[in-house]
């Protein structure tokens, strides 16, 4: 499974780039493909491109805050969840994000 996601907390410092590590470690011990964005207070950094979100499965959201391009999501199967939840939970966020895609078949 390919996952894409944007990572961008309140102040766009710690708890940005932290989310981007866990759920890219978590994806990958889960077996999966994954690229996060992040959106912190340096701005855009890992982007994402059409080509990446096309390819996607799923797209992980893991914000505190309102993200740019937003819409270059639409259509895509989304979970969204807040930077804590991404930081303290990733493994179980992965679990979840298997079981959207298992139930959407």
């Amino acid at each position: 499974m390919k996952i894409v996601g944007v990572c961008a907390c309140t102040v766009g410092i710690a708890h940005t780039y932290i989310a981007q590590e866990k759920l890219e470690k978590a994806a990958e011990k889960a077996g999966f493909e994954a690229k996060f964005e992040t959106q912190g207070s340096i701005g855009r950094e890992n982007a994402l491109t059409q080509e990446d979100i096309a390819a996607a499965d799923l797209v992980i959201l893991a914000i505190d805050v309102k993200i740019a391009d937003r819409d270059r999501f639409e259509g895509k199967k989304t979970i969204q969840v807040s930077t804590d939840v991404a930081i303290k939970s990733p493994n179980k966020l992965m679990e979840k994000a298997k079981q959207v895609m298992e139930a959407a078949k």
